[in-house]
């Protein structure tokens, strides 16, 4: 092995350089070394790449990974040298009341690979053992990368609680949107109604199981979803775009003691009109936030039950897969991602 890897380093926020820098070391009781063969891009990475910065300076980015094992620590028999593994990137505290009631999403005192230490867009990476999921010959190393992203929207689909013979509405087919429809119908939801604004990723929610598209730049997101249902609304509203827009829509589009969950985060204020807001008191909704993706045992069942629905080919990967793409060019990649040269979903970096 060589004693040095390529990486994609951020200095600054905008700062991003591919450089060669010492292999990580010291592998210890308990650590592995992770030899990266893909990692993902998420909507996250984009504005702390670009925008916020990492909790310190210089950092590694990059949580959504997956690999083979290259060294192991002292004492390690349930792992070897060459096995295939995904990587959950929290690194929880263990300690803290959160932890011991096995939240370790809530974690108050918590690491996490590629945004407080080194993660995923290099060629090796550093992870305890506890934090590896097994991955399958049958699994390809692209779909290993999205299982992060996917336990992610599964631990939110959990919390909300979605029924056999349930209505659904998604709100933002991105690579989260995506996933929440395809675990919708897994959970028994009989119709599922995607929305956005970009027909290509309609298209998309289509082939991959919604029941219903509606473009909201042309339709009454509200008043559609009102007829599709009979004028109820829906059971369950997930919102995934992140936009003041459809976080507000959720709470008009579900019926009475509905559900809503929210899944994409706020960058600008949210406004609640007075009858929107009415929605949630006299309709007496249920108001569900999710953040990350773990429960006890650690890392979680979402990552498990994930990679199973991998493997039996209910929640399809590779159509969210848009671009694949090499490390080297990360800094520019970065920069066309966010001033939305082109379309995209999934871009995964083959790291090789």
């Amino acid at each position: 092995m060589s004693k040095l890897m390529e990486a994609a380093v951020l200095y600054a926020p905008a700062d991003l350089r591919v450089e060669k820098i010492p292999v990580p070391t010291n592998i210890g009781a308990g650590e592995v070394l992770v030899k990266v063969r893909a990692v993902g891009i998420c909507g996250s990475d984009l504005d702390r790449v670009m925008k916020s910065g990492t909790y310190k300076f210089p950092t590694i980015p990059g949580h959504e990974f997956c690999g083979e094992i290259a060294e192991v620590g002292a004492d390690i028999k349930e792992f070897k040298k060459g096995d295939r593994v995904a990587v959950a990137p929290m690194l929880p505290c263990m300690t803290c009341e959160f932890c011991q009631q096995g939240n370790y999403g809530q974690c108050d005192d918590y690491n996490f690979l590629g945004s407080r230490t080194d993660g995923g867009f290099a060629e090796y990476v550093k992870a305890p053992v506890k934090n590896l999921i097994r991955m399958p010959d049958s699994v390809s190393f692209l779909e290993g990368a999205t299982i992060e992203p996917a336990a992610v929207t599964l631990h939110g689909i959990k919390k909300v609680g979605i029924n056999v013979g349930d209505s659904v509405a998604v709100l933002g087919c991105g690579a989260i949107g995506l996933f929440a429809i395809q675990f919708a119908k897994i959970m028994g939801a009989t119709k599922v109604i995607a929305v956005d604004i970009a027909p290509d990723k309609l298209d998309l929610a289509k082939e991959i199981g919604a029941d219903i598209c509606v473009n909201a730049l042309n339709n009454d997101v509200v008043q559609v979803i009102k007829e599709l249902t009979g004028g109820k609304g829906v059971n369950v509203a997930v919102e995934t775009a992140g936009v003041s827009l459809t976080q507000e829509q959720c709470l008009r589009v579900a019926k009475k003691q509905g559900r809503v969950l929210y899944l994409g985060t706020a960058h600008k204020d949210v406004i609640i009109p007075p009858k929107s807001f009415e929605c949630i008191v006299r309709n007496e909704l249920t108001i569900v936030g999710a953040w990350n993706s773990y429960s006890a045992p650690f890392p979680g069942v979402e990552w498990f039950a994930t990679l199973d629905f991998i493997q039996s080919g209910s929640l399809k990967i590779k159509p969210l897969i848009t671009h694949t793409l090499a490390l080297k060019d990360a800094p520019q990649v970065f920069k066309d991602l966010v001033e939305r040269k082109y379309p995209f979903n999934k871009v995964i970096f083959v790291v090789d």
